[in-house]
C-alpha cells in the first residue's frame, strides 16, 4: 500500500520547491523504502528543475536508514544506514565493464527517473515525477534500488554521507578514476564549488604538482589554497593562459572545467600541453546564446573526458572516500552548510547563489 510522505515538488520552470504529502509507490523487488535523514543539494537539481516543464521530485544526494525492503533485496536488510548515489542498470556492456556512471542508461534512470510504474504521486492520483537518479531524495522517504545504495559506518553522520552520492565522489572521482592523474603532474582546477574543491583535495592526495585553481569568488580559491592548492589564477586575468603554461613549463597535465562556459572551456584547453586531458562536466556553453566550435591544433593534440559521477563504481569508491575523509586528508564536510528540510527554497537560493558551498537538508 503506499506510503504517505511529505516532499518537496518543484513545479516545473524553476518554480521554488513546495513541500506536500504525497504517497510513495510500494518498493519493487529490487527497491528498498529509506527513511531519509540527510540530502544534499547539487546545481543539478537546481539545472533540471529549470528545465522541466512538469512537478517532479528532485534530490539524488541522500542519506538514510532502510525501512522496508523489496522481495528480492539481499544485501540490506531493515534498520541499515545507508547512502544514495546515482543509478545504473548493472547490465549493459559499460556496468558490467565497472564503468556503471557510463551506463548506457543513464539519461533514462537518473534524468528521466524512469521506473516500471510511477513511483509518486498526489492524494488525488495525479503523477508526480519522481525516481531522480533512482531515489528522489528531497522527501521524508524515498526508493532506492538496492544497486544505488552504499552502506555507511555507524562513524559517519549522516549530513556527511549525504553528498558522497554525487558531488565529492565526481570531483574526487574526476581525479582518481578519470584522469588516472600520477604524482607530479600539474592540474588546472576551473571553479572552485564542492566538485572543484572535491578534485583539489584528491589530487592532493595522489601528490599532483603544482595544483592551480581559479574561481570568480575570492572566498571560494581562499579554500583552495587552504585545501591544496598551490597557485591561484585570476579568473580575469588576460594573461591567464601564459601564466600557468610558464608556471607548469609548459602547461596542465590535467585540467578540470567546473564552470562549463565557453570561456572556461577554451580558457582550459589553451592551458593543456600536448597530450593533455580536458575534463568537462556540462556542455561547453550550454547555457549562453552561441557556442561556437573550438578548432586549432590543440583541440587535436589533446584529449577530453566528459566527467559523469567521476567514473565512480560507487559500492568501491564511496568507502574509499570515507575512509580518506576519516583519516583527514578528505575534509569535504567543512564545505557543508546545513538546512532544514523546510527552509528547503532557501536552501536552493543558497545554492544558486554560491552563498553555501554544499547545502544539505536535515529531517
Amino acid at each position: 500500500m503506499p506510503k504517505s510522505i511529505r516532499a518537496a515538488v518543484c513545479a516545473g520552470h524553476g518554480a521554488a520547491p513546495v513541500i506536500e504529502t504525497l504517497l510513495l509507490d510500494d518498493p519493487l523487488p529490487d527497491e528498498m523504502i529509506i527513511t531519509v535523514k540527510a540530502a544534499a543539494i547539487c546545481h543539478t537539481d537546481l539545472g533540471i528543475s529549470e528545465w522541466s516543464d512538469s512537478p517532479r521530485v528532485f534530490g539524488h544526494e541522500g542519506a538514510g536508514i532502510v525501512l522496508q525492503t523489496g522481495s528480492a533485496i539481499e544485501k540490506f536488510q531493515v534498520g541499515d544506514r545507508v547512502a544514495a548515489t546515482f543509478g545504473f542498470c548493472g547490465q549493459c556492456r559499460n556496468c558490467k565493464d565497472a564503468h556503471p556512471a557510463y551506463c548506457f542508461d543513464n539519461i533514462n534512470l537518473n534524468i528521466e527517473g524512469q521506473r516500471a510504474r510511477p513511483a509518486l504521486s498526489r492524494p488525488d492520483g495525479e503523477i508526480i515525477g519522481g525516481a531522480f537518479f533512482q531515489q528522489s531524495t528531497f522527501a521524508s522517504h524515498a526508493l532506492v534500488t538496492e544497486r544505488n545504495a552504499i552502506a555507511i559506518p555507524e562513524t559517519l553522520d549522516f549530513v556527511t554521507a549525504a553528498p558522497l552520492g554525487c558531488g565529492i565522489q565526481t570531483g574526487a572521482g574526476a581525479i582518481i578514476n578519470n584522469f588516472s592523474a600520477t604524482a607530479g603532474r600539474p592540474l588546472l582546477v576551473i571553479g572552485c564549488g564542492a566538485v572543484g574543491l572535491s578534485a583539489i583535495m584528491a589530487a592532493k592526495i595522489i601528490g599532483c604538482a603544482p595544483i592551480i585553481a581559479s574561481d570568480i569568488h575570492s572566498h571560494r580559491t581562499a579554500l583552495a589554497t587552504q585545501y591544496g592548492a598551490d597557485m591561484i589564477v585570476d579568473s580575469a586575468d588576460i594573461e591567464f593562459a601564459a601564466k600557468i603554461i610558464a608556471a607548469t613549463n609548459g602547461g596542465v597535465s590535467y585540467a578540470l572545467d567546473t564552470a562549463g562556459s565557453q570561456q572556461t572551456f577554451e580558457t582550459a584547453m589553451a592551458c593543456l600541453h600536448p597530450g593533455g586531458n580536458l575534463g568537462i562536466l556540462t556542455i561547453p556553453g550550454a547555457f549562453e546564446d552561441s557556442v561556437p566550435h573550438p578548432g586549432g591544433l590543440p583541440f587535436m593534440t589533446t584529449t577530453m573526458t566528459g566527467i559523469i559521477e567521476g567514473d565512480s563504481v560507487p559500492d568501491q569508491f564511496i568507502p574509499w572516500l570515507i575512509e580518506q575523509h576519516q583519516q583527514g586528508r578528505l575534509p569535504y564536510d567543512e564545505l557543508i552548510t546545513t538546512f532544514p528540510f523546510e527552509d528547503i527554497a532557501n536552501a536552493f537560493d543558497a545554492q544558486r547563489s554560491g552563498a553555501a558551498i554544499k547545502p544539505v537538508l536535515t529531517f
